[in-house]
């Protein structure tokens, strides 16, 4: 489904642990991290495409959520010229997005990558709120500050202002490293290697 305008309408994840920090998934056969996200299908709604992706990208159920907030309108994307199809009937040249904060209430055993037969990510790990910032392709970064700096007033409601501090867009501090699972992320079985430091590589289109 693509609008007049060539933009693939999409609806973009934010699961937040309830002490502020965030599921950041590195995408099968690619270097590069992100957040869940998928298109919509033409009959549903934003809510119900993102409990759909939910389920296919992380294995959890909207019992494992509660949902804290969401961005109004669209949010939008270009693709690099790399990835646009021309010679598809319908050219998309990017995504238009709605994006989801949800607090997370599950088990970290909930947590599962493998249940399509095609999964999107092959690792995950919990990194600070803004850490995504400075480690996602570079052509999603917009998106990633307006989605991030709209939803931290509802993450910093959860987590407080030390967890959710205000944004900054200066380089990346030491306390933006990923904090280790105190359990060993999960993975699709026969992945293995330890994930890399959230680094920016693969073309991140979906």
């Amino acid at each position: 489904m693509i609008d007049p305008d060539g933009y693939r309408p999409n609806v973009g994840i934010v699961l937040m642990h309830p002490d502020g920090r965030v599921f950041w998934a590195r995408r099968t056969r690619h270097d590069g991290w992100q957040f869940p996200q998928g298109g919509m299908n033409t009959d549903e709604t934003p809510l119900e495409a993102m409990y759909r992706e939910l389920r296919e990208e992380t294995g959890l159920l909207p019992e494992h959520v509660a949902v804290l907030g969401a961005t109004p309108g669209w949010l939008r994307y270009r693709l690099p010229p790399r990835a646009i199809r021309r010679n598809d009937r319908l050219v998309c040249i990017g995504q238009k997005q709605v994006w989801f904060l949800l607090q997370f209430a599950g088990r970290e055993s909930d947590l599962q990558l493998d249940l399509c037969d095609k999964p999107e990510f092959d690792h995950w790990r919990w990194v600070d709120f803004w850490y995504p910032l400075d480690h996602v392709v570079t052509f999603k970064r917009g998106v990633y500050v307006s989605a991030l700096r709209h939803l931290a007033p509802f993450a910093r409601q959860v987590a407080g202002p030390q967890a959710v501090p205000h944004m900054s867009l200066s380089p990346p501090s030491p306390r933006h490293a990923p904090r280790r699972n105190k359990q060993r992320p999960r993975t699709r079985p026969g992945v293995s290697g330890g994930p890399s430091q959230g680094q920016r590589g693969g073309d991140g289109i979906r």
